[in-house]
């Protein structure tokens, strides 16, 4: 990484990049002015220069931008220039680049020992550039998406993106959604210092199996730890498994005592492991997971992120399949910002005088959703 002296910084100036006190420690993000007490307290505290790989600039770093990565962030102006169609597969594109990508995380650390802190930052940062212009694109993507071969590879993948559009919902800083991506990336990895067997068996653990695998978040966070990732992020591998009625493990940790970004990751990774299928396991549909992580028996997850989740998905999720009252299939393709009940759907077989796929609001006196359609009600074409 590079450096800026801090005798170059102006006040009410930014960074064109994140700037770190020592590679973990985000001090400016792009969008945060450089304020009048900041440059002394860095001379105060004996720094001289503060590690950025962009440098100084008198106004914000222009949107378009902002990540920098075309490769990685590709759907920014998706929506606006392309068919419906080619928007959905170009996403679909993106978003199997994404799971390669997680995959190869794991595949590092296996056989190298290695993880690239920096380089999941700024894969996170295309990621997160991505959600913000075109949520309901990749949240539908990440709801149709079915696991092929590795679960934890295509468990992890999905996790993050639903994490990252909850994170958005809280209006956290950049800085901070982009620290709760790479925590969520990274949630698993003290699987792979398990035996395979145990995270890619197509059956059901044994009593004794299920003892093992609750040793894999203080493994993930002794990796974490060991190479140097804030401790935010590693605490994230620590307690993904803790829940809010202190029922969960591998401490036992109750309430506040859990991290926010934890708290966001557990109703993520919940609904995650409800709506995928496994060899032993039926999935459930995004509207009978919604119904079951509502519920909240015993008081597992945190509530706030459970509206959250309501907020972002909406009752029917984006990506369900349902029957209208008007006895027509459509599929959900964004949330009512009035009611989560209500959201936004698209006809099937239905186009406007336009030639456009018909979108439709339903409501409680319009046209309403009866129920979710099952797998062999869903049109194939």
């Amino acid at each position: 990484m590079n450096t800026i002296p801090v005798k170059d910084l102006k006040q009410d100036g930014y960074v064109t990049e994140p700037a770190y006190l020592d590679g973990k420690y985000i001090i400016l993000s792009h969008e945060t002015p450089i304020t009048k007490g900041l440059i002394p307290r860095l001379i105060e505290w004996d720094y001289r220069e503060v590690l950025c790989d962009g440098t100084v600039r008198s106004t914000p770093k222009p949107e378009e931008d902002e990540f920098g990565d075309p490769v990685e962030a590709p759907a920014e102006a998706v929506e606006k220039t392309v068919p419906a169609e080619d928007q959905l597969g170009r996403m679909r594109q993106y978003y199997e680049q994404f799971t390669s990508y997680v995959d190869s995380i794991y595949n590092n650390y296996v056989t190298k020992g290695d993880v690239r802190q920096i380089e999941i930052n700024n894969r996170i940062k295309g990621l997160l550039e991505t959600i913000v212009e075109n949520r309901r694109l990749v949240l539908r993507v990440m709801s149709e998406t079915q696991v092929k071969a590795n679960y934890l590879v295509a468990h992890t993948a999905r996790s993050t993106v639903l994490a990252l559009a909850l994170g958005s919902f809280f209006k956290l800083q950049t800085h901070r959604l982009i620290e709760l991506g790479v925590a969520c990336v990274l949630h698993e990895i003290g699987m792979v210092r398990l035996p395979p067997q145990l995270y890619m068996v197509n059956r059901q653990l044994t009593p004794q199996e299920r003892k093992s695998i609750m040793a894999h978040p203080i493994i993930g966070y002794n990796i974490l730890k060991e190479k140097q990732f804030p401790l935010a992020v590693s605490l994230v591998a620590l307690e993904h498994h803790e829940r809010m009625n202190g029922s969960g493990y591998p401490r036992g940790l109750s309430g506040d005592k859990i991290s926010v970004y934890s708290r966001i990751i557990a109703v993520a990774c919940s609904y995650d492991a409800v709506t995928a299928s496994r060899p032993y396991k039926a999935a459930k549909d995004g509207y009978a997971a919604m119904v079951d992580i509502l519920k909240n028996e015993g008081k597992r997850y945190d509530d706030t992120v459970i509206k959250a989740l309501v907020y972002t998905l909406s009752i029917y999720p984006i990506g369900s399949w349902v029957l209208l009252t008007s006895g027509k299939k459509a599929v959900v393709i964004d949330v009512s910002s009035e009611n989560p009940r209500y959201p936004i759907v698209q006809v099937h077989g239905e186009k406007t005088p336009e030639g456009k796929d018909k979108v439709v609001p339903t409501s409680e006196v319009g046209v309403r959703i009866l129920r979710p359609l099952q797998t062999g009600e869903i049109p194939v074409d």
